[in-house]
């Protein structure tokens, strides 16, 4: 076990975690909110550091990040818990389970970093669980593979406080955070979070030079409505810039939202006329088979720059960070 960050000692062998914005009280014996930091004793521990219950070495446009050395490979970690409880997770079995539920791995940061070199990787991603929640694990982590000339790449939900995100963001290189609705009812009701505090870490993100993707999942009857999407891009573009990556993925049942049905083709594919028209230069479609929906055009020329089918890139014509006609493409190429 680890001794958490972030928290302080109360009466009576109470401690109060101030990693995410729950700030947990914790009575001794028991765990906060994501069942992985648990008051042992008048101290916080996190139970999941150094060891990952899923390992994987991903393309990085899965997680998605389009605008980020396309065509990599991604070291990609990620262990039991989350500091969210959304109806719709996909990787529910593991985010939403305690310690002792899945066989784990040793890895310790040091075995992390060399692995993701033996295997060709360029990054790391600290992924399919929230990794907010392991956060011990991912800042050693970062820092030895910063030092090893690795990128760090986050995929989270955003829910995090704003002084360990600043810490973090240090040794962070990308990151694609979910913004799942521009609505905190349905945070409240869908995620049992609220929205304000992912707003913060995006705007947080982009002021510290973290390279930022943005994933919004369209699922029917909750979270497509096309003023709330029109009013999450305008946001996006006034706030964070209008050259941040917005992916709008698919949804397929999952977890508590069984009988809820697949999102319309014409759902995402409107909800991209909206994003362009609100002024956002790069937006995809995920999760779908389309045309177009994962290519990245050149927002002047509207040349064809990167195809690329599911996974794969299949022509990249970047160069030095521009299009043949001049104009500068976002991203780190």
């Amino acid at each position: 076990m680890k001794e958490a960050m972030y928290y302080e000692k109360r009466e009576k062998g109470i401690v109060q975690c101030h990693l995410c914005p729950w700030n947990c009280v914790i009575a001794d014996g028991k765990s906060g909110v994501c069942k992985v930091r648990e008051n042992q004793k008048g101290k916080l521990y996190s139970l999941v550091y150094a060891k990952p219950c899923s390992i994987a070495i991903d393309p990085i446009e899965k997680k998605p990040l389009f605008h980020f050395l396309p065509g990599h490979s991604s070291f990609s970690i990620g262990t039991v818990g989350c500091n969210l409880h959304c109806k719709f997770c996909q990787n529910w079995t593991t985010s939403q389970a305690a310690p002792g539920s899945f066989a784990v791995h040793d890895l310790p940061p040091e075995k992390a970093v060399e692995e993701a070199l033996a295997n060709g990787c360029k990054s790391i991603a600290y992924t399919y669980n929230e990794p907010v929640i392991f956060y011990e694990y991912v800042l050693e982590t970062a820092r030895l593979a910063k030092k090893s000339g690795l990128k760090n790449v986050l995929v989270s939900n955003g829910f995090i406080n704003e002084e360990p995100l600043k810490k973090l963001s240090k040794y962070i290189d990308a990151a694609n955070i979910d913004l799942k609705a521009f609505d905190d009812s349905f945070y409240r009701k869908i995620t049992t979070a609220w929205l304000e505090p992912v707003l913060n870490s995006l705007k947080l993100s982009v002021k510290n030079n973290i390279w930022l993707e943005i994933t919004n999942l369209i699922i029917p009857g909750l979270n497509g409505n096309p003023k709330k999407i029109k009013e999450m891009c305008l946001w996006i573009k006034n706030n964070l810039g209008k050259d941040v990556p917005l992916h709008f993925s698919r949804f397929f049942p999952q977890y508590k939202l069984q009988n809820t049905g697949l999102t319309p083709p014409e759902t995402l594919v409107k909800a991209r006329e909206i994003a362009e028209n609100a002024g956002l230069n790069y937006v995809y479609i995920g999760n779908m088979l389309t045309e177009d929906g994962e290519n990245t055009f050149c927002p002047k020329c509207k040349e064809l720059l990167i195809k690329r089918q599911g996974f794969d890139v299949l022509q990249n014509k970047i160069r030095q960070n521009k299009c043949s006609c001049g104009y500068k493409i976002a991203g780190v190429w």
